[in-house]
């Protein structure tokens, strides 16, 4: 049962959340006076999704409002990428629920708010952040670790913002000091899972905190990698081109599904084009038969000192 207390502020996404529900997963803020960039509340949303939602329907986007439901969890209404509602379940897992507020919720904020959000893991190298993006089980937060591992930092995992200075680059904001990783990834890199708190009860994805090796600033976006599985035995790293590198980015921007029902496509376009222009992304094959991460590492750490 989720218990309302009294509200908290954090810090995540590059915005200060005053929520009703308690984010362990996010970084503490202790100014009480600071402004608000998004408030977090309890509050029954049955009515609202009698009135926009047809019982088929998982989601409802109109405007500037997203309003989904998830079964056994609860109802989330996000708008105007300033207010997320919740409408707890009975029973509902509190794990849950905060993996979609973190999630698909805070996602919804950021493309409201005009943020590309990435699906992936970013890391700081050298000042500046790569973005390591793939679809869920590519290995994206492994490789992300492998980083972490040889002294580099974390900047997000899993929603990467990408944001725009006046002169049109793209940076990065860090998210929280927060890793998720699969119980075989723990395995390879020699971590007992009794140490960490799964993801959600009974699963096999694990909470990994990185406070100590987590970078705290944004910075400019430097390059991305596109992370997919192969059954050849070798990695393959090839430079995407021309037009299938816009493709590559609408295709793992975070819930991409809301960019078009929201009316955005010619900002994300745009915003696109601005991105492509400026850094290099590449494909990167690895095989499925054999733990690459740290080899991945090198090879990644090569192609960056080749492009400087």
């Amino acid at each position: 049962m989720i218990v309302v207390g009294e509200k908290i502020l954090y810090k995540a996404f590059g915005l200060n959340i005053k929520s009703d529900i308690k984010l362990p997963e996010l970084t503490f803020l202790n100014e009480q006076n600071e402004s608000i960039d998004v408030n977090i509340q309890i509050k029954d949303l049955s009515e609202e999704w009698k009135a926009f939602v047809l019982d088929d329907e998982t989601y409802k986007v109109k405007e500037n409002m997203v309003l989904f439901k998830i079964q056994d969890t609860g109802i989330f209404y996000i708008k105007g990428g300033r207010e997320i509602y919740i409408s707890p379940f009975v029973g509902a897992d509190e794990d849950k629920i905060r993996l979609f507020l973190l999630g698909t919720c805070m996602g919804a904020i950021l493309i409201q708010r005009k943020i590309i959000p990435l699906h992936g893991s970013a890391i700081e190298i050298n000042g500046k952040a790569y973005a390591i993006i793939g679809d869920s089980g590519a290995g994206k937060s492994t490789l992300a670790s492998a980083f972490i591992n040889q002294g580099y930092k974390l900047l997000s995992d899993d929603v990467i913002p990408i944001s725009f200075q006046l002169d049109e680059t793209p940076i990065v904001t860090p998210s929280y000091p927060q890793q998720k990783l699969w119980e075989q990834s723990l395995k390879e890199f020699g971590m007992d899972q009794v140490n960490y708190r799964p993801i959600i009860e009974r699963e096999n994805k694990f909470a990994i905190p990185v406070a100590s090796s987590f970078y705290r600033e944004s910075i400019p976006l430097a390059g991305i990698f596109e992370l997919s599985k192969t059954e050849k035995k070798e990695i393959v790293l090839r430079k995407i081109e021309g037009i299938e590198r816009l493709q590559t980015l609408f295709t793992h921007t975070y819930r991409n599904f809301l960019i078009e029902l929201l009316d955005l496509m010619e900002w994300h376009f745009a915003k696109s084009s601005k991105i492509i222009k400026q850094i290099g992304i590449y494909k990167l094959q690895r095989p499925v038969s054999s733990f690459t991460a740290n080899h991945l590492v090198s090879l990644i750490l090569e192609t960056i000192q080749g492009e400087c």
